[in-house]
């Protein structure tokens, strides 16, 4: 049979969800195609959202209206705020998760979304015509046509398992590889490498003494992943901390001959910043132990998940090591760890919009991009399902800056600067993080949501009340004058020195350890606006607070990003022929032949176009 829609998503992992929801949202007709419509936005590793930079992107993913952040809070079984000790800058959101009620919420979430169709079925040929992409054919004989595919596939293209010697195909533990689907796509002159990635083994609860681990419980305060009004929560429930130690390195020491990854199994890129256990030994042999972190799977289950442990060493070796650990000598595991290689397509290939520059109306989100991670994958997604349909409308693509949200640097990085490894994101990688907080990526996002069409009025005002309660504190406190002796036995009692001259309120707030909160008792008028404010109060007061500390800060960045604004102005695609422009470097010339930016902020992020060769194209851009 033949079916007809607007846009196809192929994959339900994280990254096709968001496409599919946003793209339907928008309008337009879509169909979700899935080997198993069971396994919806599966956590085919860790059962966490969220951690440094990845929790900022999951705020950006809500503000613009997309579902990640929701569904985290409604499953979420402990909830931590990273980083407290530092800037807000560094601030990162992560909450573990019930597996199956986040899989369970996410296809509820779907099947109740306007426009959206799901198909269980498995896409192995990509449909191209005159250079669009028009469809896909199924595993099941079904042809579905559309205007747009967006390939979601996750590790499933020709995916390998590995556990020691044994290798079985297969996109995840237990299901089918993706045969033939990438190469559909790359005969068409898509490039394609191979990655790998890897998961630990999975523990009974019941065979293992937790008085011999450290207790890790989550945090009770107002932080949550969403900026709706969703507040119920489940039950909060701890992790655990342990290490590794010396028996264990010498048990998996002794397996490494039958690791596939140091046999030569493999060959494929591995993560750098999420290394197997046998990786650590291999790149710190002086180190005697490494933390491990003991994770719930769910309220309802005994199966935990050993962070840090991941490992494709033979069984008995995995096994054998684990019960080295102590409070681990009896333990028993549900599933062995394993490594997984897989296909993904070099993501230069791809403008901003994560359409394909050579087969159009063809778009590529998540691992097949060459990421890692659930959050940087949704990321991707919601901006691809976004584009998809601004597409078929005949509209300008959603692109966001450096400077708007650290989707916008992920998406940048990935099409101007391409991977050589999994990427990951971190704060480190964003120049302008002082203004890509999680506290405002609704301030910086909402607003955008809400003119694509993904943030409903209701939600929308909700905000507009919310930013006007912080301007109304930020307000207050740049023009209330505090006067001398007002508040010294606040300050004193803080080790904070008395006034000696009246000041303004927010230089006061400006000092370190000086708090809104600690300032309530001592200013009427504060607590009275603080008091009047109905609506995620304790969420209104942190923005305003460091909206006033980091003031200074803030304008600088953002004097920073204007003069960036005006590189990025500066077109340059289809103005040059870099190879016969002899003023810039050799190597110069050829990333820019290669990469063919459009603007000139982005030539100056390509690796190898150094400073000079971006002032010469400035110049011949003058003449």
């Amino acid at each position: 049979m033949q079916f007809n829609y607007d846009i196809l998503v192929i994959g339900a992992g994280h990254a096709g969800c968001e496409a599919a929801r946003a793209a339907a949202l928008r309008g337009a007709d879509v169909c979700l195609i899935t080997m198993d419509i069971e396994k919806i936005a599966q956590m085919s590793c860790n059962p966490a959202i969220g951690g440094i930079a990845k929790g900022q992107i999951v705020r950006e993913i809500d503000a613009l209206g997309g579902m990640t952040g929701q569904i985290t809070d409604r499953t979420a079984v402990q909830f931590r705020m990273l980083n407290l000790s530092k800037g807000p800058a560094m601030w990162s959101p992560r909450a573990q998760c019930d597996r199956n009620r986040f899989s369970i919420e996410w296809r509820r979430e779907l099947e109740n979304t306007p426009n959206l169709s799901i198909w269980q079925d498995q896409a192995i040929e990509l449909v191209v015509k005159d250079g669009k992409a028009v469809g896909v054919n199924t595993l099941w004989g079904n042809k579905f046509r559309s205007k747009c595919v967006i390939v979601t596939a996750g590790t499933f293209l020709n995916g390998l398992m590995h556990i020691g010697r044994t290798k079985v195909a297969g996109g995840r533990i237990s299901e089918p590889a993706s045969l033939h689907f990438s190469e559909s796509i790359s005969r068409h002159g898509i490039k394609v490498a191979r990655m790998k990635t890897g998961t630990p083994l999975r523990l009974d609860a019941r065979t293992i003494n937790f008085d011999k681990l450290t207790r890790q419980d989550g945090d009770n305060g107002h932080h949550r992943f969403s900026f709706a009004c969703e507040t119920d929560i489940l039950p909060q429930i701890p992790c655990w901390i342990c290490n590794t130690n010396d028996e264990v390195h010498a048990i998996l020491r002794d397996g490494l001959a039958d690791s596939p990854l140091y046999n030569g199994q493999i060959q494929s890129i591995g993560p750098r910043y999420c290394p197997s256990i046998e990786t650590k030994l291999h790149t710190f042999p002086e180190r005697d132990h490494h933390p491990l972190f003991l994770e719930p799977e769910g309220l309802d289950t005994n199966m935990m998940y050993l962070n840090g442990f991941s490992s494709s060493l033979p069984l008995d070796i995995q096994l054998n090591a684990v019960r080295k650990i102590p409070g681990f000598e009896k333990a028993n595991i549900y599933r062995a760890g394993y490594a997984i290689e897989y296909d993904f397509f070099d993501p230069t290939d791809l403008c901003h919009s994560l359409e394909s520059k050579r087969i159009e109306g063809l778009y590529f989100a998540g691992q097949v991009n060459g990421t890692t991670g659930y959050e940087e994958a949704a990321g991707q997604g919601i901006v691809a399902g976004i584009n998809a349909s601004l597409k078929i409308e005949g509209r300008e693509p959603f692109i966001m800056g450096r400077d708007e949200s650290y989707i916008g640097v992920l998406i940048d990085d990935l099409t101007t600067k391409g991977v050589d490894e999994p990427y990951r994101m971190f704060t480190s990688r964003a120049e302008y993080r002082i203004l890509l907080r999680q506290d405002n990526a609704d301030a910086r996002l909402t607003k955008k949501g809400h003119e694509l069409g993904l943030i409903n009025d209701e939600r929308y005002a909700f905000f507009v009340r919310k930013q006007e309660n912080i301007n109304k504190i930020v307000d207050f406190c740049d023009n209330y004058m505090v006067k001398v002796g007002e508040i010294d036995t606040y300050l004193q009692t803080l080790g904070s020195t008395p006034l000696s001259v009246a000041a303004k309120l927010s230089t006061i707030v400006s000092r370190p350890g000086i708090s809104l909160r600690g300032l309530v008792s001592e200013i009427y008028e504060l607590n009275e606006i603080i008091g009047n404010i109905a609506e995620k109060v304790e969420e209104v007061v942190e923005a305003a607070e460091i909206a006033i500390k980091y003031d200074g800060y803030i304008r600088r960045e953002q004097a920073e990003a204007q003069k960036m604004h005006r590189l990025e102005a500066i077109r340059l695609k289809g103005r040059f022929d870099y190879a016969k422009i002899t003023q810039i470097s050799t190597e110069g010339r050829q990333k820019l032949a290669k990469f063919d930016p459009e603007t000139l902020g982005q030539a100056s992020r390509i690796p190898g176009v150094s400073p000079s060769d971006i002032n010469a194209l400035l110049v011949l851009l003058h003449r």
